[in-house]
C-alpha cells in the first residue's frame, strides 16, 4: 500500500507543478504596481485599469503602491516577479528614462529589466509666464531671457525631472543662461510663478494649464507634437519657432523582463482595450493626460529613444544628482 502511494505522487507531483498554461491566463489576482503615493497620474492610471479590466479578464485587478526612492523601489520589486503577467507596473518617463541615467545605483534597467506593454498617457510640458514678464510669443520670451543674461531662474519638480531636463535641453537649443530652482513637487513650482517668485518655467500641462485658464499665468508654447485640447489656442514649440522641440511625460504599462510574445500581446490587447474605453478617457482626460494605447514596439522605441536623448542633455548639461 504504501509502495503503491508513493508511486502514485511520484506520477502527480510533475502534474501538479506543472504551470498553468498561457491559454489560462489569468489564474488569479493581477496586480498593477505604482511607484508613488495615491493620487498622482501614475495611481490614477492604475485604478482607471483596475476598474476596467476585470470584466475582460475575467479576475479581478489590485492596485499596490509601493513607493520610495523617488519610484526605483517599486521598479526594482517589479523586475524581479516572475513574468506570468499577474504582476503589471505603471512606468513613467521620468522612472524609466532619466532615473537610470542621473542616478547609476538605480538597481533596475529600463531595458533589460522590463516587458514593453503600451504607452498608455502622455501629457506635453506647457511653457508659462507670469504676467509680468514682457512676453507673449516664444521668440519674445528667448529675446526676454537673453537681456536678463543668466538673472533669470525657473523651476521644476526636482533635479532629474522631465521638466528640468526639458529646460536644460530648451537651454541647450536656444543658447538662454537660466538657473534651475528644484522643488519637491511641480505644484510648488507653480506657486512661486504665480505670485512672480519665479518668472517662468515649462512644467505639466495637467498642473498648469488651470492657472493659464484663470488669468494667472501666461501660456507661451506647450510642447507636444499637436495642440492640446486644454489649450487649443496655444501654439506647439515648432509653431513658436522651434522646430523638432518637444517635451513632456507619459505613463506606460510594463511586465516583468521574460514574459512570453504570446502573453505580452494577450496583455497588450487586454490593456489597451480598456484605456480605449469612453470612461477611461474621460477620467484620464481630466487629469491632462491624453490616453495613447500604443503598440508594444512604439513603447520599446520611445525608451530607447528617451534614454538617448536625455543622456546626451545630462551630459552637455552637465547635470548632477546627489
Amino acid at each position: 500500500m504504501l509502495r503503491r502511494l508513493a508511486l502514485l505522487l511520484c506520477i502527480a507531483t510533475p502534474a501538479l507543478a506543472q504551470p498553468a498554461p498561457e491559454s489560462a491566463w489569468p489564474t488569479r489576482t493581477v496586480t498593477i504596481v505604482v511607484p508613488y503615493v495615491p493620487g498622482g497620474p501614475s495611481d490614477i492610471l492604475a485604478r482607471v485599469l483596475a476598474a476596467q479590466l476585470p470584466a475582460a479578464i475575467g479576475q479581478n485587478v489590485v492596485v499596490e503602491n509601493r513607493t520610495g526612492a523617488n519610484g526605483a523601489i517599486a521598479a526594482q520589486y517589479v523586475a524581479r516577479q516572475p513574468p506570468d503577467g499577474h504582476t503589471l507596473f505603471v512606468g513613467p518617463s521620468g522612472l524609466l528614462s532619466i532615473t537610470p541615467i542621473v542616478n547609476t545605483r538605480a538597481g533596475f534597467d529600463p531595458e533589460r529589466d522590463f516587458t514593453p506593454i503600451t504607452i498608455a498617457i502622455t501629457a506635453p510640458n506647457l511653457m508659462v509666464v507670469n504676467p509680468a514678464v514682457p512676453a507673449r510669443t516664444l521668440p519674445e520670451l528667448i529675446a526676454w531671457l537673453r537681456a536678463q543674461d543668466g538673472r533669470a531662474s525657473y523651476g521644476s519638480s526636482g533635479i532629474g525631472s522631465s521638466e528640468h531636463l526639458g529646460m536644460e535641453l530648451f537651454r541647450l537649443r536656444t543658447g538662454v543662461e537660466v538657473t534651475h530652482v528644484p522643488y519637491p513637487g511641480g505644484g510648488a513650482a507653480v506657486t512661486d510663478i504665480v505670485t512672480g517668485t519665479l518668472p517662468f518655467s515649462s512644467l505639466n500641462i495637467a498642473t498648469v494649464a488651470p492657472h493659464v485658464q484663470a488669468g494667472r499665468l501666461v501660456a507661451i508654447a506647450v510642447g507636444g507634437t499637436a495642440r492640446h485640447p486644454l489649450l487649443p489656442e496655444v501654439p506647439t514649440m515648432a509653431e513658436a519657432g522651434l522646430p523638432g522641440f518637444t517635451t513632456g511625460s507619459w505613463h506606460s504599462i510594463v511586465a516583468p523582463r521574460g514574459l512570453s510574445t504570446a502573453l505580452a500581446t494577450r496583455i497588450h490587447a487586454a490593456v489597451t482595450a480598456a484605456l480605449q474605453r469612453p470612461e477611461s478617457g474621460e477620467r484620464l482626460a481630466a487629469t491632462g493626460f491624453q490616453v495613447q494605447a500604443s503598440s508594444r514596439e512604439a513603447l520599446a522605441a520611445l525608451i530607447r529613444d528617451d534614454l538617448a536623448q536625455w543622456r546626451e542633455v545630462v551630459r552637455a548639461a552637465q547635470v548632477v544628482v546627489n
